[in-house]
């Protein structure tokens, strides 16, 4: 569950004020908005990359208003699709189990299957330095996603791919959303993707966000 309770956030003349909405456990929301109506924002707040004025953050029931990010577990993809540059693609996708001592094992499986998934096994070798900008997204999905996260976090994450790998990415995220294991707020200003993926739609306006 994702729930965000009278929260509050301003940076100079910009703010989102009182802002509350609930997402239920295993459910896929789509936040849209147009530009600059604080859609990544609100993100980043969830994520523990910003830090709200007031208000609070509950993630699969617990309070993580004063939490950094690493310890909220999330998945989060953010619109430039950072990965750790010193870093082979392989070694990017395991990084979440590695850091938990998953055994050997079971991080190269599922780096194996996700790459498969995503269309980017023959990247696995290479830095992630370098790489396109529909390569980078693939492989910062599959880093989220890698250690099953109970909550994804996804801002534009299909911006930056051709219509191929779009609909490669459809399809995982759809495999995501129906397994029922992982709450996602997918930030997009895209009706296609609302549509395809979105079970609860929210919309950012007037600095707070309506539906649901």
């Amino acid at each position: 569950m994702i729930a965000v309770e009278g929260l509050s956030v301003r940076q100079g003349a910009f703010a989102l004020d009182g802002v509350a909405f609930a997402v239920p456990a295993g459910a896929y929301a789509v936040l849209t908005g147009p530009t600059g109506c604080g859609k990544t924002t609100l993100l980043e707040v969830v994520a523990g990359l910003r830090r709200p004025r007031a208000g609070r953050v509950v993630l699969a029931g617990r309070d993580v208003t004063a939490l950094p990010p690493a310890a909220r577990n999330v998945g989060y993809v953010p619109q430039d699709a950072v990965l750790f540059p010193a870093m082979t693609v392989w070694e990017n996708l395991a990084f979440a189990l590695t850091v938990r001592a998953a055994p050997r094992a079971e991080v190269e499986g599922r780096v194996a299957e996700l790459a498969d998934a995503l269309g980017i096994t023959g990247l696995l070798p290479r830095r992630a330095v370098g790489l396109s900008g529909g390569e980078a997204q693939r492989a910062a999905l599959g880093r989220a996603l890698a250690s099953r996260p109970p909550v994804l976090l996804l801002d534009e994450p299909l911006n930056a791919v051709d219509e191929d790998t779009r609909g490669r990415l459809v399809e995982v995220l759809r495999r995501v959303r129906d397994a029922r294991d992982t709450t996602v707020l997918h930030v997009t200003h895209s009706r296609a993707e609302t549509g395809e993926l979105g079970e609860l739609v929210l919309r950012v306006e007037n600095g707070r966000v309506a539906g649901g």
